[in-house]
């Protein structure tokens, strides 16, 4: 009896061989995404992950199934980055006469009209514009000139880390960014202060918000910071 079961397990056993899956290796090359910066969300799957970021290629060992379910996931993870426009207009608030700038937009009065309710300065004037187009997940910083007749003249400061758009496209998160003036201090030597904000912050793709204010040569100027941000 016993030779017969060895001899019936040595029969099944070429046939259970052929019936287990054989791991197997595959290359997948990705257009967008680094491979290194997804290897260990991708060996969730079951396959061994091994990452090449300057040829933007990832190889993956594994059973057939597990390959599968990690090129999938790959599919979802390899998007382009989403384009980005952040505009943000440097307004001066003050009861000071014959302040400098221009005629506030007809695009962001709604805003200056809250902000009447809560700072009762007599006036208020645009002095900049600035805007920065970036791509979500990379830096950027841009730079205007308010005064070019000036030596050394005043400047606008624009920059952001890093920018990422929410996954229903409705909200846009910005890191580290800053906003402001950078203003000659008037010695021999040229040197600037700056003023202005510092901050991370959601905003709501196509409204406009007031992302700061700093005082401006005391407390009877202040200068606010009205940001629009969109999703190209």
């Amino acid at each position: 009896m016993k030779r017969v079961l060895v001899a019936v397990l040595l029969l099944a056993a070429p046939v259970m061989a052929q019936q287990s899956p054989e791991r197997t290796t595959k290359l997948v090359h990705l257009k967008y995404v680094d491979p290194e910066a997804i290897r260990g969300v991708i060996s969730q799957f079951g396959v061994t992950v091994m990452p090449n970021s300057s040829m933007k290629v990832m190889t993956l060992n594994g059973l057939p199934g597990s390959i599968a379910a990690a090129e999938a996931a790959l599919q979802q993870l390899d998007v382009a980055p989403k384009d980005i426009e952040l505009v943000v207009h440097f307004v001066v608030g003050s009861d000071q006469p014959n302040l400098a700038g221009s005629a506030v937009p007809a695009d962001i009065r709604d805003v200056i009209a809250q902000l009447k309710g809560t700072f009762t300065f007599k006036d208020y004037r645009m002095l900049d514009v600035l805007t920065l187009r970036t791509r979500a997940g990379s830096p950027a910083e841009t730079t205007g000139i308010l005064d070019a007749k000036s030596s050394p003249p005043r400047l606008t400061m624009f920059s952001v880390r890093n920018t990422a758009v929410s996954e229903d496209g409705t909200t846009i998160r910005i890191d580290r960014m800053h906003a402001g003036l950078r203003i000659p201090t008037g010695g021999a030597k040229t040197e600037y202060v700056n003023t202005g904000i510092d901050q991370d912050i959601d905003v709501k793709a196509g409204q406009k918000v007031v992302v700061g204010r700093a005082s401006l040569e005391g407390p009877e100027k202040a200068l606010f910071l009205i940001l629009t941000a969109r999703v190209m």
